[in-house]
This record gives C-alpha cells, structure tokens and sequence, in this order.
C-alpha cells in the first residue's frame, strides 16, 4: 500500500509508510495533538482528548458500527520515525450519526442486488462541524495522504469514501483526486465585535429584534436562572444531570442517545477548558442544561435537554446563554450545530458546508455525479433564498 511514489516523491527523500491504526493509542496524544497543532482548521474536536473519548467510551467503536480505521503516514526524520501526515477514517456498517445523509445511495445498492456496506468515513462521529480532515506537515504530506486513500480504495472491498465537513480547500483537492463534491448548508453566528447582548439586537430588524427580547423575557418571568458552569468547575453529579437532559432530547423524539456518560466524563476531565455547561433552574432544582465546545476563536453549539417544559427555554439555553458567552469572552463565530432555518431569526446566517464521496461502481458514480449537480444548483438557489431575508437592519 505504498503510495509515496505515485504522490510525486523524490527518490531521495525517505519513503512514506502508509500504516492503519485502529486505536490512538497507537500513535499517543503528543504526536496526535502536536500533528494537529500544524493545522489551519483544528477544531477541538479533532483532539486526542475527544477521539479517544468517543472510542474508549464505546460510543462510537466496532460494536457500535464505527470501527476506526486511520490512515497515518510515516518516514524517517533524523533518524527517528515521524508521523506525517493521517485521516481520521471509519469503516462503516450504518449511516447513523453522520448528519450528511447517504440513505438514498445505499437504498439504490439494495435494491440492485449490491453491498452498500461496509463503507469508508472520514468524519467526526456525531459531529457536524467543518475543520481539518486531511491533516498534515505540508502540502506534500497532504498529497501523500490523499494517495495512500486512493490506493486503500482501490485495494479493499468498500463500496464507497466519504469525507464529510472538509474545508473548502480540503474538499477542492479531493475534487482533484477524483472524489464527487457535495455541499450544504448551515447557520452561524458571527460577532461584530459587540459590547453587549443589547448591542446586537440593536442592529437585528425591528421585529426580530422584539421577539427575541419576548422569548427571553417569558423565560424570566417562569423564575428561570442560569448557572454557567466551565469544564473545571463542572463535578460529577452536574454530568449526570446534564446527561439526564440529553437522553430525555432523545427520547422526545423517539431515537436511541449516540453518546453514554462515560464519554461525557471523560472529556469533562481531559479537555476541561474546551467545555461550558449552562444549566437552566427554578426554584433552587436544575430543569434543563446544554453542552457547548469552544476554542478561542469559535463556539459549537452541541446538545441540550430539558426535564419539564417552559415556553422558549431551548432558545435561551440553547442560543441566548451562549451568545452571551460569546459576545462576554470574544469569540467571533458562534456554530449553532446542523439544520434550523429558525436560526436565522435569531442572528445566524447561512454558510455553505462540503463533503466528498468517490464510489467504486462506476454506474452508480455517474449517477450520484448528475444528482449531486442537480442538488448543488439548488443548494445555490437555497443560500441566495434566504440571504434575502437576512434578519439585520439595512
């Protein structure tokens, strides 16, 4: 599986050794995180402390249909091996937890007789948030990878790749190498550097502008209060209380959790400074809690769950209590998570995201590239929609 030379690299230089790793341990958290510290597009979810979160807590492993696959390249650097360059990949049995939905494709193999699954995943479980995904030293590393992915694609039998919430640039060199582009979209955000929360309603449109003091205003007078709770002050039982509201979003809507309260504690004591818990109260007892995940520079809005019901209780805890956060610690972009036109009301705006997908069947990869043109001049005509109804005075 050595793609170092179809990459375009010198004889003279080492070779790079292509390796699969199925558990990060492997490769252990300095390398991993001192390889991602090189990227323009880190996001705290591409830590080790999250990855390894996610595995170690059996949410997301082979039992659960997520069998980690990274790619990783290696060479010799001064005499010691060096990591170069990886993938965070999934040999996937199921497309739950993707939020880039694939259904349709796997329907289409059924019904032809053929093997959907397993397929190759580059994603972060449950997480629907751009960044790095083609992680390396440099732009020759970087090709190397994307060969080495070629060759494993074309030497295995998986029925498709698909990598999901690249960068822009990360998307346009896999375009490159082959691989069908797919865009979407999400809602974010962005702070204009305002003082207060009062600041940037005043610059929302008038009845914007007064539905969201409507909606806090009912929540204040329900006798809710918040407690902002960070990731190093957050104790056991403020975890257990937050799951509890977790699983009850779930059970509202009929699903199974993704994530057990083994991962949350895990990350709650080795990624403390990336996590705020905002806990909603009454009467003196916790009713409600979301989760977010920040850096210096962005906010993920994550999950959120309440245990008895108060009118606009999610949009304050869920998006209020954060842009306050926002806006208090200087963070310019607030992701408010996947879907939801009724961000827009509330500030956010709609960003374009990728993904690409390369198929083995070369029938059925004709197939998905004239419906993926179809669906990204209508994804075009969507985005120019709704910036006509932009929430912000002109």
């Amino acid at each position: 599986m050595d793609s170092a030379q179809s990459a375009g690299q010198s004889a003279e230089q080492p070779a790079y050794r292509p390796r699969i790793v199925s558990s990060l341990s492997e490769i252990g958290q300095p390398v991993w995180d001192a390889l991602l510290a090189l990227q323009n597009d880190a996001t705290p979810f591409l830590s080790y402390a999250f990855l390894d979160a996610l595995h170690e807590s059996g949410s997301a492993s082979a039992r659960s249909g997520w069998q980690p696959q990274y790619l990783t390249l290696w060479r010799d650097v001064d005499g010691k091996e060096r990591l170069e360059a990886a993938l965070p990949l999934y040999a996937k049995s199921h497309s739950y937890g993707e939020y880039i939905f694939d259904w349709a494709w796997a329907d289409a193999y059924r019904r032809n007789g053929l093997d959907y699954y397993p397929k190759l995943l580059s994603a972060i479980p449950f997480t629907p948030v751009t960044g790095s995904r083609l992680l390396a030293r440099d732009a020759e590393s970087r090709t190397a990878l994307v060969a080495a992915l070629r060759a494993i694609q074309q030497g295995n039998d998986f029925s498709s790749t698909h990598i999901l919430y690249p960068p822009q640039q990360e998307a346009e060199q896999l375009q490159e190498a082959g691989f069908l582009l797919r865009s979407g979209v999400q809602f974010h955000w962005l702070n204009a550097g305002y003082r207060s929360f009062d600041e940037f309603l005043d610059t929302l449109e008038r009845k914007k502008r007064k539905n969201i003091r409507a909606e806090r205003r009912k929540v204040q007078e329900a006798g809710v209060t918040f407690r902002h709770i960070g990731g190093r002050n957050a104790i056991e039982g403020d975890w257990r209380f937050f799951k509890r509201c977790y699983d009850h979003t779930y059970a509202a809507h009929h699903s199974t959790p993704y994530l057990n309260l083994d991962f949350f504690l895990r990350i709650g004591a080795t990624m403390p400074d990336n996590l705020l818990l905002i806990v909603a109260e009454r009467d003196g007892q916790p009713i409600a809690s979301s989760l977010v995940v920040h850096d210096d520079k962005t906010l993920y809005g994550r999950y959120w769950g309440a245990l008895v019901h108060v009118d606009c209780l999610h949009f304050e805890t869920a998006y209020y209590q954060p842009l306050e956060f926002c806006i208090a610690h200087g963070i310019a972009c607030f992701e408010g998570g996947a879907q939801g036109e009724h961000k827009m009301a509330r500030g956010f705006l709609p960003q374009k995201t990728w993904s690409a997908h390369w198929l083995a069947h070369p029938g059925f990869s004709h197939a998905v590239e004239e419906f993926l043109q179809q669906e990204s001049s209508g994804i075009a005509d969507y985005i120019d929609e709704l910036n006509e109804h932009n929430p912000f005075r002109t």
